[in-house]
């Protein structure tokens, strides 16, 4: 008797890959010249609408910031008309006159408190100032009235030497 053997297992059949026949596939693609045309009417569109799409997007970026912009102006000229209506009530500009520049009404005694900061706003400790610092090379009133002086009785112009002190005059020179 003969032997018969299955049929091969379908498990069998999908481990095994057929190789792929590019030139086969290729081949059989017909191009007919109306999808030559079509082909390159896509391609041309794209190079057209691609930097067209380019300046439409920058420009919704730029309505997008100035739309932004407007808002924040809305806001702040929203802010000034109810400061202005602020100005428009007695009571509100007799406060800040207090306030800001001190005033009073007559037989008022006002008290101003030195030091009236929380703690954490405070200065804090600072070093003390080196004598070199303090002490100056001239007397400052003396050296004003001669520099003053000296530019009322020039003749001719003189470029400006800031921070270098004036050479002494010799006797030669004077005579």
């Amino acid at each position: 008797m003969a032997t018969r053997t299955a049929p091969p297992s379908s498990a069998r059949r999908r481990t095994q890959r057929r190789p792929v026949d590019v030139r086969g596939w290729l081949g059989g693609i017909r191009l007919s010249g109306f999808m030559v045309i079509m082909l390159g009417l896509v391609v041309l569109a794209a190079f057209v609408l691609v930097p067209t799409i380019g300046l439409y997007l920058d420009q919704r970026q730029q309505i997008t910031a100035l739309e932004a912009a407007v808002e924040v102006s809305r806001d702040d000229v929203a802010d000034l008309e109810a400061q202005r209506g602020r100005w428009s009530d007695p009571a509100y500009i007799t406060t800040q006159a207090r306030e800001r520049l001190y005033y009073v009404r007559p037989g008022e005694v006002v008290y101003l408190v030195d030091n009236d900061l929380p703690a954490e706003l405070l200065p804090q400790e600072q070093e003390p100032v080196p004598d070199e610092v303090e002490r100056t090379r001239a007397d400052w009133m003396t050296q004003l009235v001669r520099s003053v002086t000296e530019a009322g009785l020039a003749r001719t112009v003189k470029a400006p030497t800031i921070g270098v002190p004036d050479p002494e005059p010799t006797p030669s020179a004077t005579g």
